[in-house]
């Protein structure tokens, strides 16, 4: 069965190994909690279809690192979530994924060297990855806390490109390591590179955190979600992991799930603590072990 022939859900981009629009009714994705389904109700389209509309991916390197490549899909298809290609002296690496996948995106990323290995923070960007690896002849890696959300079976032709990352952090390539900080997915990773964090929706990047200048006391960057969409907090005991998980990194930005919200400041990790007692304390744990944690 072609690959390109497979039910892919229109609303979070996730594809099944299905084709036939009969036998698959509902997105296990979109009916967990974290997710939804829209009011106009499930609908599913395949790969082939999207290349016959008028779907183009779009690139932009980052502002200050041009090693950094921003890639997502116009118009918006499924959450709309950009992936982001590192190139390192070590080889591509694909942070995070997005479903659409044609012929001009190949192009670009072979002629830029192609892909050492894609890293996927959640559940919830696992979309079209066998698809990806085959085009690339690479790995994924996921967390192995999040197996059970895969709705692909690893077939001949891709058996062995999933990577299942079993401890704390992995280094995917000299200087680029996966560190996983759970809360949004019990497996949800970041991705630490060059002092550059990206943080997927594993740390959410709020409006306030995009203006620097005369900040008043108790101004959040981040916010702390097990569900973004229906705005579901993460629990203080989450959050303090989180931080903890992040505190051995040095990082100076975050670049998070969407096009447009990266964050620039040198005091970038001690505001990541800020907001991460500034949501424990709206809940009303004053007395939490986050508030005894300092930056310097």
């Amino acid at each position: 069965m072609a690959d390109e022939e497979l039910l892919i859900c229109t609303a979070c981009g996730t594809q099944f190994d299905i084709a036939d629009p009969t036998k698959l009714q509902d997105c296990r994705i979109c009916d967990d909690p974290r997710q939804f389904v829209p009011p106009s109700g499930q609908s599913f389209t395949t790969l082939a279809k999207l290349r016959s509309e008028d779907y183009v991916n779009k690139t932009a390197r980052d502002s200050e690192n041009d090693k950094a490549l921003s890639i997502w899909t116009e118009p918006k298809f499924g959450i709309g979530q950009r992936a982001v290609l590192l190139q390192t002296e070590h080889g591509n690496v694909l942070w995070d994924l997005i479903a659409y996948l044609d012929q001009a995106t190949i192009d670009l990323i072979n002629s830029l060297g192609g892909l050492k290995a894609i890293v996927i923070s959640h559940p919830h960007y696992y979309t079209t990855h066998l698809v990806w690896a085959k085009v690339f002849n690479c790995p994924v890696y996921l967390a192995t806390e999040d197996k059970s959300w895969l709705c692909r079976e690893a077939n001949g032709l891709t058996a062995g490109k999933r990577i299942f990352i079993e401890s704390d952090s992995q280094e995917i390539v000299p200087g680029v390591t996966a560190v996983k900080v759970g809360g949004h997915f019990p497996g949800s990773l970041v991705l630490h590179w060059e002092n550059m964090l990206f943080i997927a929706d594993s740390l959410v990047t709020v409006p306030s955190a995009l203006y620097h200048v005369d900040r008043p006391k108790g101004t959040t960057s981040y916010s702390f979600m097990w569900s973004i969409p229906n705005m579901i907090p993460l629990p203080p005991a989450d959050i303090v992991k989180i931080w903890k998980s992040l505190r051995p990194y040095s990082f100076t930005s975050t670049h998070g799930a969407f096009h447009g919200v990266d964050v620039r400041d040198p005091k970038l990790k001690g505001r990541v603590l800020e907001s991460a007692k500034i949501a424990i304390a709206a809940m009303g744990y004053a007395e939490n072990e986050i508030f005894a944690e300092e930056w310097q």
